[in-house]
């Protein structure tokens, strides 16, 4: 029996009820039926609340202190994650390919690194290069994706940001990107972008995703192929018509969106108010642009609606990809996994963005699997993780991991079977640079509680999901509640003992 064929398709920062079927009015027809007709993750997490970290996660299956890239800013070392899914997928004789934001290595760096993602060094990576990279045979990425870096004019950047200027409009279509064609009423990193949607990376992403498919040669071998979109990140700039999609005054707003940081553990508030650590410029963006200052309802509204016509952007994109998938004969042998790498606070708590507190809409993402095997119109309601993935992928195919796996494979689930699991583990120790102080952070969800420790304050929070779905009650000191603080440590306790020493950082992301 020829083995299954794998394809991820990623968002980034999207929340995991940022879809039609989780009950929000946002339209995803596309996501909805992939739905119905697979399985989808109610309590899946992710094991890092960054962009690095995760994708690193997601590569090696291990958490964020074992492959060493524990916050943003540290580079996954190839010589590990050559070992992740994809290289050993590619060594079982898989055809591996990424496009879109890969992010396994730094962007903005005190110097050249090397690698084919710093942006210093890019220019190295001629024109006719498109890999190997970290165990993909085959890439064609972007740097960064998030426009409040504007694409770099070549030779610095990779294949999409070579696409973008080959035509000589390079400097006319960013115009048109930051131009506004609309009133957010002051909402923050949000507007109407121009720029035509042909140009936009989403649609780049699919475009190149969907040749890749057509080539005879994905009837010959089985293929594993990452298709990564890099919003609905900040900043909220989805270009029209989609930006109209959704109108502000339905869009559904946080119950509870007010900063209440009294109520909570010492590190919120030094989040939100520390000044952050290290070189002049990289202090000043990382507040100008990984902080949102408190917003009015109104505001509010408008970063959500233009949130949605990002998804449903990439929604129709999906769509597109799937029809390629049916037309070149691939449906029924692959299996199509949809998540995303963290989420986004948008207002829960007064908060948007991301950081420290591992609220829900941060913490739980979406998971969506459908192929061969996998039951349909399920829901599964055990904790899962991102982290599961790569053991997942490998089981299908029939391989052994190179690297150990912190993960396990979703395989039973998907299947349909009754198979408990105690709980999912999110790690991040914070390095000074994005709240001015370091924090060692441990993570655990179950089923219906959550408890984050600071190992280094020994501080803590805890809350029980089941009675407080809004996280309003940190139970972390409630006698009442000693005996589930206590099971939970305990969980947070049984993570392997493989952690390596904090790595010192190369730049900021």
């Amino acid at each position: 029996m020829k083995r299954p064929n794998i394809l991820l398709i990623m968002s980034d920062q999207q929340r995991a009820d940022h879809f039609g079927f989780e009950g929000r009015k946002i339209k995803t027809p596309h996501l909805d039926r992939l739905a119905r007709e697979g399985t989808r993750f109610s309590a899946c997490i992710t094991s890092n609340p960054v962009c690095q970290p995760t994708r690193a996660s997601i590569l090696t299956g291990q958490l964020c202190m074992t492959h060493g890239v524990h916050d943003n800013g540290i580079d996954l070392e190839p010589e590990v994650g050559e070992r992740g899914f994809a290289g050993t997928l590619a060594g079982a004789g898989y055809d591996t390919a990424f496009f879109g934001k890969a992010h396994f290595s730094t962007y903005h760096t005190v110097d050249p690194t090397g690698t084919p993602e710093c942006l210093a060094s890019s220019a190295q990576y001629g024109d006719d290069w498109y890999g190997p990279y970290m165990g993909f045979n085959h890439v064609e990425m972007m740097l960064l994706g998030h426009n409040f870096f504007l694409p770099v004019k070549p030779p610095k950047g990779q294949h999409y940001e070579r696409w973008f200027y080959a035509d000589g409009q390079g400097d006319e279509k960013n115009r048109l990107y930051a131009l506004n064609g609309g009133d957010t009423k002051g909402a923050a990193q949000t507007f109407h972008s121009q720029l035509p949607v042909a140009w936009h990376n989403s649609t780049w992403t699919a475009d190149r995703t969907i040749e890749w498919l057509k080539k005879p040669e994905r009837q010959e071998e089985p293929f594993c192929a990452w298709v990564s979109f890099p919003d609905p990140h900040h900043p909220f700039d989805c270009p029209e018509p989609w930006s109209r999609l959704h109108n502000p005054e339905d869009v559904e707003l946080p119950a509870h969106r007010v900063r209440d940081l009294e109520r909570r553990p010492w590190w919120h508030r030094a989040a939100v108010e520390n000044e952050p650590q290290g070189k002049g410029e990289h202090v000043a963006w990382r507040k100008s642009y990984s902080r949102i200052p408190p917003q009015t309802d109104e505001q509010l509204r408008e970063i959500i609606a233009n949130t949605y016509g990002q998804i449903s952007l990439i929604d129709h994109q999906v769509g597109r990809i799937m029809i390629a998938l049916e037309e070149a004969g691939l449906n029924d042998n692959t299996l199509v996994i949809f998540t995303s790498d963290h989420g986004d606070w948008m207002g829960d708590h007064g908060l948007i963005l991301k950081g420290p507190m591992f609220y829900e809409g941060l913490l739980r993402v979406g998971l969506i699997a459908r192929g061969p095997g996998v039951k349909a119109g399920q829901v599964v309601t055990q904790p899962v993780s991102t982290l599961d993935l790569g053991a997942t992928f490998m089981d299908v195919a029939g391989v052994t991991p190179q690297l150990p796996q912190h993960g396990q494979t979703l395989k039973p689930l998907l299947e349909g079977l009754d198979e408990k699991r105690p709980g999912a583990l999110s790690e991040w120790d914070l390095l000074p640079g994005r709240v001015g102080v370091g924090l060692t952070l441990r993570c655990v969800r179950t089923q219906d509680a959550k408890l984050t420790l600071e190992l280094q304050s020994g501080d803590g929070e805890m809350y029980d999901l089941r009675a407080d779905p809004h996280e309003m009650n940190n139970v972390f000191n409630d006698p009442a509640y000693a005996d589930l603080r206590v099971r939970l440590t305990t969980l947070i306790n049984a993570r392997p003992k493989d952690t390596v020493p904090q790595r010192k950082p190369v730049g900021t992301a």
